[in-house]
């Protein structure tokens, strides 16, 4: 008979829930912990952030293929400036569409399947845009590849956060956006230094490796216990758990908890399960965070970077500004990695929005005080239009948006980039995981394609200031959604998130 849900934790209580406040049982942790083997669960994490690697590749494909095409000697082939932003946008919309197949198949096929699955469109898109014969082949390309980047999103920081445990599942959140800044990075370099000796079509095929390489490590590691339980497959969970853990540890007690929290949900949230705050507050939550963190303005930045850069005639070329930018954004996101289990979530996202906030309104402000002689601000004209004009003579005031640019991604990368995922993976209750994961996807990347659409919309009709400013605003409110609705995870099993959700009780997150 279970224990009731309104009775105190206790000693008697089943060891599902000794990793709770009873002092002996996290020194018990601690040591538990400290005695597990994690090289193998280093190689499944790793096995499965190579399809965010391809993600953050498929990204940034067009940056250097734009160009290319926009002078390509074949009418079939060459972009407009209409075809061009659809060719860089239809990305998020094949993206949303990944997030609801996600939402399917993270519970029916269990999420390490789910992951190779991505591997199929992906291939297909990469081998359309690598043999294109027309405009037609390039946008299916990259719906594909976007439709690929969406299921990932939803299923890999669900997969890491099941097999990790306390002790590195901070460090393990972080990896998705690391391997997704790094593939961006290489699409950077291989566009630029091998641009000019290769075609453009061999990024495509560039583009193959990371994706065959993901799928053949899947193959030979586990699914997540936690899925497997709840599809009542036991001994396969129990083996699974050992492989990630190691034979040597009581890896055991730590299977006997998770396979008590799995029995006490049903295999599937109902309708009804909706209304109970167990299930729906930690999914507001989980998609608050993601709403927010795109309407912060970080993929309108990103995918915009040069042309914002020569429209404020920054000193550098705009190209060497945006692989500053993405080294920064590397080397942020690895700070969020190491700090995040030691930090803690909540003070990251603070110091995150805050430097958002500080960088947003400095953009902005600049931007609407400095005198269009000194900036090369054009009022009433897009960015795709000025990336025509020439150059204004270079200041070094215009060293600010660079700097206020770096800060921006910096602080994004150190919290509301990665923290965002990673808590997505860890709140959401284990009977909605899938769904609510795929829901979280398709959130983000429909505001992320709203955004990107109006972005330059707004721009054209009332100049680059504006939406920077609204960016502002949206940090600030980021600040205090983080500390009204976020709760602190950091060292707390998902046993013990989950408890703190159904009951309230704040002493299991203690």
């Amino acid at each position: 008979m279970e224990p009731s849900m309104r009775e105190p934790l206790v000693r008697k209580t089943s060891s599902s829930y000794r990793t709770f406040p009873e002092s002996a049982g996290k020194r018990l942790d601690k040591e538990y912990l400290r005695s597990l083997h994690n090289k193998r669960l280093y190689l499944a994490v790793f096995a499965a952030v190579l399809g965010n690697f391809s993600f953050g590749f498929a990204l940034v494909y067009p940056s250097p293929v734009i160009p290319a095409l926009e002078a390509h000697p074949s009418p079939a082939l060459r972009l407009d400036q209409h075809t061009a932003s659809w060719f860089g946008s239809v990305f998020t919309l094949g993206a949303a569409a990944g997030g609801l197949s996600a939402m399917l198949f993270n519970d029916r096929l269990g999420r390490k399947l789910s992951i190779m699955f991505s591997a199929l469109p992906s291939a297909v898109g990469y081998a359309l845009m690598a043999g294109a014969q027309g405009i037609g082949m390039l946008l299916l390309g990259r719906v594909l590849t976007g439709y690929a980047g969406g299921v990932t999103s939803a299923s890999i920081p669900v997969y890491i956060s099941e097999i990790s445990h306390p002790g590195v599942r901070g460090m393990l959140g972080a990896c998705p956006q690391i391997m997704a800044v790094l593939g961006s990075l290489v699409l950077y370099a291989l566009g630029k230094y091998l641009g000019l000796v290769l075609d453009w079509r061999w990024l495509a095929i560039a583009g193959e490796v990371p994706v065959l390489a993901m799928i053949v490590l899947l193959c030979f590691m586990p699914n997540s216990p936690r899925f497997l339980l709840s599809q009542e497959k036991d001994d396969e969970a129990l083996r699974s758990l050992c492989w990630l853990r190691g034979t040597g540890t009581d890896y055991a007690r730590e299977y006997e908890q998770i396979k008590d929290s799995v029995r006490k949900q049903s295999r599937r949230v109902s309708c009804a399960e909706i209304k109970d705050p167990f299930v729906y507050k930690p999914i507001l939550i989980a998609v608050g965070m993601r709403f927010l963190q795109q309407l912060s303005g970080v993929t309108c930045v990103l995918v915009y970077l040069q042309s914002i850069f020569k429209k404020t005639s920054v000193i550098l070329k705009p190209e060497y500004d945006a692989a500053l930018v993405g080294l920064v954004r590397l080397f942020s996101v690895a700070i969020a990695a190491v700090s995040m289990d030691k930090a803690g979530r909540k003070i990251l996202l603070f110091v995150s929005a805050g430097v958002m906030l500080v960088s947003n309104l400095t953009m902005g402000l600049y931007i609407h005080f400095v005198p269009a002689s000194q900036n090369g601000t054009i009022a009433n004209k897009t960015l795709v239009s000025s990336a025509n004009l020439p150059a204004e003579p270079t200041n070094y005031i215009t060293l600010i948006p660079l700097l206020a640019t770096m800060f921006f991604i910096m602080g994004y990368a150190m919290g509301w980039g990665p923290i965002t995922w990673l808590l997505m993976s860890e709140i959401l209750p284990l009977k909605a995981r899938g769904v609510a994961s795929g829901l979280c996807v398709v959130v983000s990347w429909l505001t992320a394609f709203t955004l990107t659409q109006f972005f330059l919309r707004v721009v054209e009709a009332f100049g680059l200031e504006v939406p920077f400013l609204f960016f502002a605003v949206i940090c600030a409110g980021n600040i205090l959604f983080t500390g009204c609705c976020v709760p602190e995870t950091k060292g707390r099993s998902l046993e013990q998130i989950e408890a703190f959700f159904r009951t309230g009780r704040r002493s299991f997150m203690r």
